[in-house]
Formats: C-alpha cells, structure tokens, sequence
C-alpha cells in the first residue's frame, strides 16, 4: 500500500463550522479517497443546528450528510462510533495517510494536547502524534483565550498542524462557497491530495 492509498481519518467535533467538515467528506469522496470517519455527539448537534442535519451515531447513514452522492460513490467511507477503540484508527498498527479534526473544539483541542484519551476522537489523535504522522486540527472560535492559544501553541509542538478556519479573499470570492472551499482547499493541500478548489496566488 503506498502513501496515496492510505485511507484519511477524518473526526468532526462539536465546534461551529460543520459546513466544513461536510464539505471536505463530500470532496474525499467525490475524488474516491477512502476515509475513516468519526462523530462526536457535540457535533451531532452543531451539524443539526447550522446544517439542519439530524444524524443518527448509532445507526449511521451516510446518505444523512451526503444525500445527493449515489451509495456506490460512498463505499470509501467507513464509520466508527465515537466510543469505538476497537476501530482501526485506535492503533498505530494501522495505516493511514494522516488525521484531520474538523471542527475541532477547544475540549477536544485540550483532551489532545494533554492526553486525556475519552473517546475514538482523542486516541486516534493521540496516535498520530506518536506515530509521526500528520494530525490537522481546524479549530474555529474567536476570540481566542489565553488557554486556547496555549493549547495551539501545545498542538504545534507536539507536531500537529494547527490549521484555523480563517478563509482567505484572494482567490476571486463570489459566493459564501468559495470561502469554505478555501479551507477545505487548505485542508488538502497538508495531506498532498489534489483538487481544483480554489485559484492559487499568482495564478492567472
């Protein structure tokens, strides 16, 4: 298996900016990347106030935050419940291109940088910082608190990319679309994985 092939952990939290996390599964699978995705029940709740979506962590379906992707283009996208430490992500042993946490929260910023493991969310991070392997948090709040800003600065020298949604205006914006593509874009751009979702700098 080389590096490309590698599935993506992808963990949405309970912090504002659920559109993102939306948006960059609905990316991942449209490019046919497999993803190992994970819930956490903050999130459940953002994703139903922001985005009127009413997912089930429980009974999981897909087509719940991707209903206009046909079931065959969703076969890459594994699920695993948030209380889930036998999913694969659990361990080291098992390959992946890397971790991104978006939204991430400040809790779930704190658990990760502290190593307070409570859930799928926070050990699948953990592992990723011990294995040397590339985490991204995309934390959305302002302002920022002294604690969050230690806790990013924490994150940074624990080897994580900290990644805020702060979208550029560069890139030729003329829909609210064209600013959360931008973070998704950027998003991508840490794990190498192609796209055509935003007009670089310098580009004509």
């Amino acid at each position: 298996m080389t590096t490309d092939e590698r599935p993506l952990v992808l963990a949405i939290t309970g912090a504002s900016g659920a559109v993102y996390a939306r948006r960059l599964l609905e990316v991942l699978v449209d490019i046919g990347h497999e993803v190992h995705l994970t819930i956490s029940p903050a999130a459940k709740i953002v994703l139903a106030e922001e985005l009127d979506i009413e997912v089930d962590l429980d009974n999981f379906n897909l087509a719940t935050l991707l209903p206009e992707l046909s079931s065959e283009g969703t076969s890459g996208v594994h699920y695993h419940h948030y209380t889930d430490f036998m999913a694969p992500a659990a361990s080291g042993s098992a390959l992946t291109r890397g971790m991104v946490v978006c939204p991430c929260s400040g809790g779930t910023l704190s658990a990760i940088v502290h190593g307070t493991s409570g859930n799928l969310i926070h050990r699948a991070a953990e592992v990723h910082l011990k294995e040397n392997r590339r985490l991204v948090v995309v934390p959305r709040e302002t302002p920022l608190s002294m604690v969050h800003l230690e806790n990013m600065t924490k994150a940074g020298e624990l080897g994580a990319i900290v990644l805020p949604a702060s979208p550029g205006w560069y890139h030729g914006v003329k829909q609210l679309s064209d600013l959360v593509d931008f973070i998704v874009a950027r998003i991508l751009d840490q794990f190498e994985i192609e796209h055509n979702l935003m007009r670089r700098w310098g580009d004509e």
